[in-house]
């Protein structure tokens, strides 16, 4: 499948949809809390994407029945909202995707309810380090497998690991779009980077292995093989002519999240 190549009219259609995600991942990080429910959580994005003139995309995607991906602890991915209540020591993954005038903008973090174990506290830590890692990678000329290698080098490097089941993706018009991009791999391999394209980073970072089982019952929620925390931060990012563009950049820190870690050793 060919990868796209934006235009600069769609890239400012890339850029608006990915902020609103962003701000969408703010008003959660603003909100959540212990005694809150997933469901709550679901509710809050939902409410707040609507707002905004845009739609959640995961709601009905392939049968997906929320609006909003809540991956606790074990839960590597696509989570599904419900009563599920978060309590202190937790953490949780939120990922967010907006449709805005055909577009879509995809980001997610993992945030801090209450106070973290040291354990929590470290994978967390490694896969925002991760996602940095991934997207300083980015440029024009550089290959895909460049991204990968050097999130695989530092997750490993930390005793983590990094989940090969699933990985980032092209994004625009599509939800899920060529190239794929995988969290690990080889430097100098894997498709050369073109400017106008848009794409997401998104480590899945494991404390233990990286084995993953889906739910036989819901065919969705994605767990750790053997029971070890994950963590999983997200952005967009455009490949530009000097560099890399981060589209679902925010534009102050998260809170639960980014404005703890800095108390935070990984």
């Amino acid at each position: 499948m060919p990868v796209e190549i934006k235009s600069p009219k769609e890239i400012e259609l890339m850029r608006k949809v990915c902020q609103l995600a962003a701000e969408t991942l703010l008003v959660v990080g603003d909100q959540i809390r212990p005694g809150m429910t997933t469901l709550d959580v679901d509710r809050i994005v939902h409410e707040h994407t609507l707002s905004q003139g845009a739609r959640p995309a995961p709601l009905h995607y392939k049968g997906f029945p929320k609006s909003v991906c809540t991956s606790i602890n074990d839960v590597v991915c696509h989570g599904i909202p419900d009563a599920t209540v978060l309590r202190a020591g937790d953490i949780v993954n939120v990922d967010v995707t907006h449709v805005y005038e055909g577009f879509h903008g995809d980001t997610s973090a993992t945030f801090y309810i209450g106070t973290p174990s040291p354990q929590a506290r470290h994978v967390t830590e490694v896969a925002r380090k991760a996602l940095d890692m991934g997207v300083a990678e980015v440029k024009e000329g550089a290959r895909l497998g460049d991204i990968g290698a050097a999130i695989q080098e530092y997750v490993e490097a930390q005793g983590c690991s990094v989940v090969r089941d699933f990985v980032g993706h092209g994004i625009g018009r599509k939800f899920h779009d060529a190239p794929q991009v995988k969290h690990y791999g080889k430097r100098g391999t894997g498709e050369r980077l073109r400017a106008g394209m848009t794409f997401t980073i998104e480590p899945m970072v494991n404390l233990g292995g990286w084995g993953v089982e889906v739910d036989q019952g819901d065919k969705w929620t994605v767990r750790t093989a053997d029971g070890s925390l994950s963590a999983q931060f997200e952005h967009t990012v455009l490949v530009t002519r000097t560099g890399v563009e981060i589209l679902t950049a925010r534009n102050r820190a998260l809170r639960n999240s980014e404005n703890v870690a800095a108390l935070f050793v990984a």
